[in-house]
């Protein structure tokens, strides 16, 4: 099912109760009025698409006071979606595809999301909207044309475009969540075979994430078990440099949608709901860096 149509049903099969201030009674006008599908993509990209999508389907629903609330980082939705369009935007730019919104002054996640917040604030709420899924369905449509392999490179990290887009698919996740969160609406997960890819992206990052906190895993393999729809099993070469993983050093075992917010900053990394054996503090050191790549 498509996970716009998911969305819709989820919001439609909700407790009658609806919090103050909730979007609900717009969310169910705008799924009966407006049912936008996710751009075409490449099979690769579809995680990115329809989360875009679903995100798409909240603003939609979205009023005056809406857009004014405060979300996250200080950021009102507006400035949220404006975020997410600065930094489609820069691996748009990265691979050759269009690049709309102000010229690109700052080549960084933080400099270009002032940058291009500081230009939608002159516009309005829809305008901003529209201009970040008019970016999203740009890039959609000019990875159609790409290998997977095709390098990437954003806020100086080189990887080949699909994980970025991966990337990209898990920060609109988190971020349709902590707007949903805010207007008291709970919103479904995305469709396993998405939240597969994503979290074979956090499972593969967390080499990189020790490392960039200040630890080398070199020689260390983890066993990692992820339950539920989309989960599965990794074992995990700890070094960047390792090409086959070892026997396992430690085992950690959690849910897998928590696990991906995890990585994406959202929960506590000491007091994570996981089960954990063998080398404890091996396994504690994985679960404390895996936000290190998280940011606004």
């Amino acid at each position: 099912m498509d996970p716009v149509e998911r969305l819709y049903l989820d919001a439609m099969m909700e407790d009658a109760a609806v919090p103050a201030h909730s979007l609900r009674p717009q969310l169910l006008a705008g799924a009966r009025a407006r049912r936008r599908p996710a751009a075409p993509a490449a099979d690769w990209a579809r995680p990115y698409a329809g989360r875009v999508a679903a995100m798409d389907a909240l603003l939609t629903s979205a009023v005056d006071d809406d857009w004014a609330r405060v979300i996250v980082e200080g950021w009102t939705l507006q400035e949220l979606v404006a975020h997410l369009a600065a930094k489609d935007g820069l691996v748009a730019a990265s691979v050759g595809a269009p690049v709309l919104g102000p010229p690109i002054g700052a080549a960084d996640s933080l400099g270009r999301t002032g940058d291009v917040q500081a230009y939608e604030r002159a516009r309005s709420p829809e305008q901003t909207r529209r201009d970040w899924r008019a970016q999203a369905d740009a890039l959609c449509r000019h990875l159609a044309t790409l290998p997977p392999t095709t390098p990437a490179t954003l806020d100086g990290l080189e990887f080949a475009v699909r994980d970025h887009i991966l990337a990209r698919g898990l920060e609109t996740w988190i971020h349709t969540a902590d707007a949903a969160r805010v207007a008291g609406i709970r919103l479904p997960d995305p469709v396993p075979e998405h939240i597969r890819p994503t979290a074979d992206l956090c499972a593969r990052l967390l080499p990189w994430t020790m490392l960039f906190s200040g630890l080398d895993g070199a020689g260390r393999t983890l066993h990692l078990t992820l339950t539920g729809p989309g989960g599965g099993e990794w074992r995990v070469p700890l070094g960047v440099a390792d090409t086959e993983p070892g026997e396992p050093d430690a085992r950690v075992t959690a849910d897998v949608v928590a696990f991906c917010f995890l990585l994406g900053g959202r929960g506590d990394p000491e007091d994570f709901p996981a089960e954990v054996e063998g080398d404890l503090s091996l396994a504690r050191d994985v679960l404390t860096t895996a936000p290190a790549f998280s940011g606004p």
